[in-house]
């Protein structure tokens, strides 16, 4: 479709944009607008993933309004019934991605963006915290219709989380093998 359909890739307003997807888009902005004004790339990612937890908290209280990406069916007292989740009570996922992608992940890299050392530490722990919150949370998030489950009943948020995990810890592991030979 989008070999055919090419513009239609910017078209966000036909059903929004994902956090990968945005992500990607905010990494390739990020590395031309260091590589255009000088900038280290590192230091440049580690002041923005710092306060992006404030947006990230913000657009996930905006799902919760708008009533969009639900969670699944719960029988939990705080389950609530969504306009567009039919007349079954659901988890309020969303509240439970801004509570921990929001202060939760503020907090920790607030506090840990003074203790690590080396650049891109701080865009390290970001990648593999929200990766970690996001796919704990998935178990409570209605799959997109439009996927379902996939390997092993995880959804697409979990493997794209998952691979989020794996490149933050792998770019921890290059800083400090980095950071052993330079001393």
């Amino acid at each position: 479709f989008y070999l055919r359909n090419p513009l239609d890739i910017f078209a966000v307003w036909h059903g929004g944009m994902s956090f990968h997807g945005g992500l990607m888009g905010v990494v390739l902005s990020g590395i031309l607008f260091s590589k255009r004004k000088r900038i280290r790339i590192f230091l440049f990612g580690d002041l923005l993933v710092t306060t992006a937890p404030i947006g990230l908290f913000c657009g996930r209280l905006g799902n919760f309004i708008n009533g969009e990406l639900y969670g699944r069916p719960s029988g939990a007292p705080w389950a609530m019934i969504f306009p567009d989740g039919g007349n079954i009570p659901r988890h309020p996922s969303q509240l439970y991605e801004a509570f921990l992608e929001g202060p939760v992940l503020f907090a920790i890299l607030w506090i840990m963006k003074d203790r690590l050392k080396h650049e891109g530490m701080v865009v390290s722990l970001f990648l593999v915290l929200y990766g970690a919150f996001r796919f704990v949370v998935e178990f409570f998030r209605e799959p997109d219709p439009q996927l379902g489950l996939l390997i092993w009943s995880f959804s697409m948020g979990q493997m794209l989380s998952a691979g989020m995990i794996i490149i933050g810890s792998a770019l921890l592991l290059v800083i400090k093998k980095r950071e052993k030979m330079t001393n």
